[in-house]
C-alpha cells in the first residue's frame, strides 16, 4: 500500500482563474490546467505514510502567519531555455510573507520526517503543460504576455490538497485550511 500523494497551496480566486483560463494560444502540443486545478504550490509530498500524515497536518495547523497580497504577474516556461514542459505565470517578486510561508510549510514537513525540498522555490501558477513543442511555438504567446498582470490575489489562508491520479487527470480534494490569525 502506497502513502497519498499530497500538497501545500495557496488557492486563486475565481475571477483571476478565468482571466487565466481565457489566455489559451490553442497551441498543438500545449494543454491548459483546468481552473479548479489553478494555485500556487507551496509544497509537494509524495507517497506518505498515514502517520506522517497525521503528524504534518499538525504541524501545518500550528503555523500562524498574517493575510498579505501577492500580485499574479510575469509568464514564463519551465524550463526557461530548450523545450518548454510547463507554462506558468509568477508573482513578480513575490512578497517576504509568501517566502516565510513556504519555509514555515517546509520547516512543517521536516518536522513531521519529510525528505528537506532541495530545489530553490521559485513561486508560480502552472498554466499549461506542454508535450515535445518547440520554443518557437509559445515565443509569440510569452511575448504578448511579457507585460500581463492578473492582479492581486489576498493570501488569507492556505490548504492541504491531496492528489490522486486517474486516467482522466488528477482528482484534487481539500483535505485542511489554516486561515491568516
Amino acid at each position: 500500500m502506497t502513502g497519498k500523494r499530497l500538497f501545500v497551496a495557496i488557492d486563486l480566486p475565481e475571477s483571476i482563474k478565468r482571466l487565466l483560463v481565457d489566455l489559451d494560444p490553442q497551441i498543438r502540443g500545449v494543454r491548459w490546467i483546468e481552473p479548479d486545478k489553478m494555485h500556487l504550490t507551496l509544497g509537494f509530498f509524495d507517497n506518505v505514510p498515514e502517520a506522517v500524515d497525521l503528524t504534518f497536518r499538525e504541524k501545518l495547523s500550528a503555523i500562524v502567519f498574517g493575510a498579505f497580497f501577492l500580485p499574479i504577474i510575469g509568464v514564463g516556461t519551465f524550463p526557461s531555455k530548450g523545450e518548454p514542459k510547463i507554462i506558468w505565470i509568477g508573482v513578480g517578486r513575490g512578497h517576504p510573507h509568501l517566502f516565510q510561508l513556504h519555509k514555515r510549510v517546509q520547516e512543517a514537513a521536516l518536522g513531521a520526517g519529510f525528505e528537506p525540498e532541495l530545489r530553490p522555490f521559485h513561486p508560480h501558477v502552472t498554466l499549461a503543460r506542454c508535450q515535445r513543442i518547440s520554443p518557437q511555438s509559445v515565443r509569440k504567446f510569452l511575448k504578448a504576455n511579457a507585460d500581463l498582470d492578473a492582479g492581486m490575489v489576498r493570501v488569507d489562508s492556505f490548504h492541504l490538497y491531496s492528489s490522486k491520479l486517474t486516467p482522466a487527470g488528477p482528482i484534487h480534494t481539500c483535505e485542511l485550511t489554516i486561515s491568516a490569525r
